[in-house]
């Protein structure tokens, strides 16, 4: 069923205490970017929209997190964050690099998993029309048995079971420049979640993974799907991947909940990825995502990578407004202060390579050709 209501009901969990914890002083997840953010929205007049509601998180219990991960896990991952050693055995993941082990891990990994199942909750009871957790869905490289990617809980797996577990059809949308392997793993063997992960290439970014021939197994087989693009794709070139992949996949599916992760790492400032969207461009996604959702009238977001502050907190800013049916003017109301040299929404681009760009729309365009022989025809599509 289409969104009931226009402008949609929009519920934000969020809180200051979702920024309160750091892996590291020299970690490249920088939590107080979710404050940044925050903050140009309240600027921005969106924390007082008359359809938008920011209601506070939760930490996730016990049971919820099992959704997505093993008991044995989760019994290291509180005995790592009080500070304990592990008994002699496997690491679960964790040590020096991606995935430290800092004081208060459970404590703030569960508190961001939490906001995403308070936002899956306002999804199912009809209390929002669209949820967003922009605290979320970084952790969608976190495995059932290990961190990965700067990921311990993985959300998203733990939202979109329970979702799945009350009967609901789930498609899941990333979007984030890295592949989606931790939820594409949780979701291998079923066809109760469809996955769809548009990324950089994993010839030149972590994790290495995300090639198109990973369509899932068993009952599951086709309903994992992939786009690898090339280093350096910008705009247009991104946006013919996604329109000539996703919207008739989504439609075949024909889900009860639209699951989207919207990192921001795709950003052409984006100082550890190669590919080069703009915010107009991300928002141009976005505004794609939500004509999908309007379809089936819910839709869950997460916020997810993303290591330039100030573009992410310009991102999930609009990305709100487009949720929500609400126009921003050009200009920033306030600087973030880790970019104060921009003063819009918007980006602007040196002219790329003529050559250079053939060659990314003739790489885009394989990968396009691949999922379209390989998974349309399981669909129903041509």
């Amino acid at each position: 069923m289409p969104f009931p209501q226009s402008p949609s009901r929009v519920v934000v969990v969020y809180s200051d205490e979702v920024w309160r914890y750091e892996m590291s002083d020299t970690h490249p997840l920088r939590p107080i970017r979710r404050k940044r953010t925050y903050d140009l929205m309240e600027a921005a007049g969106l924390t007082r929209a008359d359809n938008i509601s920011f209601v506070p998180p939760r930490p996730a219990t016990d049971d919820e997190i099992t959704l997505g991960h093993t008991p044995e896990y989760l019994g290291a991952v509180k005995t790592l964050s009080s500070g304990l050693e592990l008994p002699v055995g496997p690491s679960y993941g964790f040590g020096p690099g991606d995935n430290p082990v800092f004081n208060g891990m459970f404590e703030a990994n569960a508190l961001t998993s939490g906001a995403t199942m308070v936002a899956a909750h306002a999804i199912a009871d009809g209390s929002a029309d669209v949820a967003f957790n922009f605290a979320g869905g970084h952790q969608h490289h976190a495995m059932s048995d290990r961190a990965s990617g700067f990921g311990v809980f993985n959300d998203t797996v733990m939202a979109a079971q329970w979702l799945a577990d009350q009967g609901m059809r789930v498609a899941y949308i990333d979007i984030d420049c890295h592949h989606g392997d931790g939820v594409q793993a949780g979701f291998y063997d079923t066809p109760d979640v469809l996955t769809v992960s548009l990324h950089e290439s994993g010839q030149f970014l972590f994790p290495g993974t995300g090639n198109v021939g990973e369509s899932g197994r068993d009952a599951g087989e086709n309903y994992s799907v992939n786009v690898p693009l090339a280093p350096h794709t910008s705009d247009v070139a991104y946006l013919a991947a996604f329109d000539a992949v996703v919207p008739q996949l989504v439609e075949a599916f024909n889900p009860d909940v639209l699951f989207t992760q919207l990192g921001v790492d795709t950003h052409v400032l984006d100082p550890i990825t190669h590919l080069r969207l703009t915010v107009q461009g991300h928002a141009a996604v976005v505004g794609r995502l939500r004509d999908l959702a309007s379809e089936c009238g819910r839709w869950l977001a997460v916020g997810g990578g993303g290591y330039d502050l100030g573009a992410v907190a310009r991102a999930w800013s609009v990305d709100l407004a487009i949720m929500a049916e609400i126009e921003l003017p050009p200009e920033l109301p306030i600087t973030v202060p880790e970019s104060p040299v921009a003063y819009t929404y918007a980006d602007t681009l040196e002219p790329s390579d003529e050559l250079v760009d053939m060659q990314i729309s003739a790489f885009n365009d394989r990968s396009v050709e691949q999922v379209r022989e390989l998974i349309f025809p399981h669909h129903g599509l041509g």
